[in-house]
């Protein structure tokens, strides 16, 4: 298979109509200047240059702000740039995240032009009064319609939506994943709300009318979700806010973040945290008491059987008093596994 290789273009608040209460994009994007078309070469130029792998996939992916939304001949001039290097062979695809109120015909047309892929969409929530909470702007309803289009069209469609935005629940995001599992998205990414410095947030989280999701709790439903989209074989490609000098820890001097479930690791936890259901539910289902249980699964998935900082294995030894033994096996398909267990108590009384 070949090596995907994306370059990101961060275009941050830029056609964005209104703020969001959540949302500072230069904070969460680490890009603190406006994005010109010189700019944007420059960043493509440097990417391709590191990329030494002549076979594999590069994408241009313009992140950030609301793509669509922002004046005609600044998206012409970003997407004429990337077009130049489909055109000369060195970038395969382009891919834009934009706002569900943002999309209609003509620029589906415009995009389709420049030979754009993929399109994601902000949905953030299902439920239109959370929606209204979080001044996004729009409803669900634009959501069904952009997403429908989008697909009519014969683009990539993918989704973002987001954990513990103010007054959402647990049900509310169980909601949100299925409403969009019926739109039948390619990919997904979900975010845990993290309270940003500068934002409306920040002031209800100060005011002690906003509290925040904590780590356990952002994990456990995120768990949920990801198993949910994973069984319709919907494609997660992030769960997370990636790490930046500015999205990190609350402690850190320069982080933007001052409070929220941020882990610099957050994807392994609810990996990490999906495996230890699996090897517990295979445990439950024998009328026996386990003494050592082997996993055997691909390389890629061998650290987030473990845990992190080999969590897992701490917490099978400690409340279940079970040894967990890693085997890998590159034959083994990643995020399959066998499970045998290999020893229990009887044996282990007998020896």
């Amino acid at each position: 298979m070949k090596e995907k290789y994306i370059i990101p273009i961060f275009v941050p608040h830029l056609g964005c109509p209104n703020d969001c209460v959540f949302c500072n994009q230069k904070s969460i994007s680490g890009q603190k200047e406006t994005m010109t078309k010189e700019k944007a070469r420059k960043i493509i130029e440097n990417f391709l240059a590191q990329i030494h792998d002549k076979e594999g996939e590069k994408e241009i992916a313009f992140f950030g702000g609301s793509f669509t939304a922002i004046n005609e001949d600044t998206q012409e001039k970003l997407l004429s740039l990337a077009y130049e290097y489909i055109q000369k062979g060195e970038v395969s695809s382009i891919r834009i995240s934009t706002r569900p109120d943002c999309i209609n015909r003509a620029i589906l047309k415009r995009l389709k032009k420049y030979k754009v892929k993929t399109i994601e969409l902000g949905v953030q929530s299902a439920n239109d009064y959370i929606l209204k909470r979080a001044e996004r702007g729009h409803t669900f309803e634009d959501v069904k319609k952009a997403s429908r289009l989008i697909r009519r069209y014969g683009f990539v469609l993918g989704h973002q939506m987001m954990v513990g935005l103010p007054e959402s629940t647990h049900l509310d995001e169980i909601n949100t994943a299925k409403r969009l599992i019926k739109l039948k998205p390619k990919m997904v990414r979900i975010y845990p709300v993290l309270v940003i410095k500068g934002t409306k947030l920040e002031q209800e989280f100060q005011e002690g009318k906003y509290q925040p999701l904590t780590v356990v709790q952002a994990v456990e439903i995120c768990e949920e979700l990801v198993r949910m989209f994973d069984n319709k074989h919907i494609d997660v490609i992030r769960v997370g806010l990636q790490n930046t000098d500015e999205i990190t820890d609350p402690k850190d001097v320069g982080s933007q973040v001052v409070a929220g479930p941020f882990h610099p690791a957050f994807r392994q936890l609810v990996e990490s945290a999906m495996w230890y259901e699996a090897i517990l539910n295979k445990i439950k289902k024998l009328n026996v008491k386990v003494k050592e249980v082997e996993v055997i699964v691909n390389p890629i998935d061998a650290n987030n059987v473990i845990g992190h900082k080999r969590e897992n294995v701490q917490k099978l030894k400690e409340l279940y008093d079970v040894d967990l033994v890693i085997k890998q096996d590159e034959a083994m398909k990643q995020g399959k596994s066998k499970i045998e267990i290999k020893k229990i108590y009887q044996d282990f009384l007998e020896n």
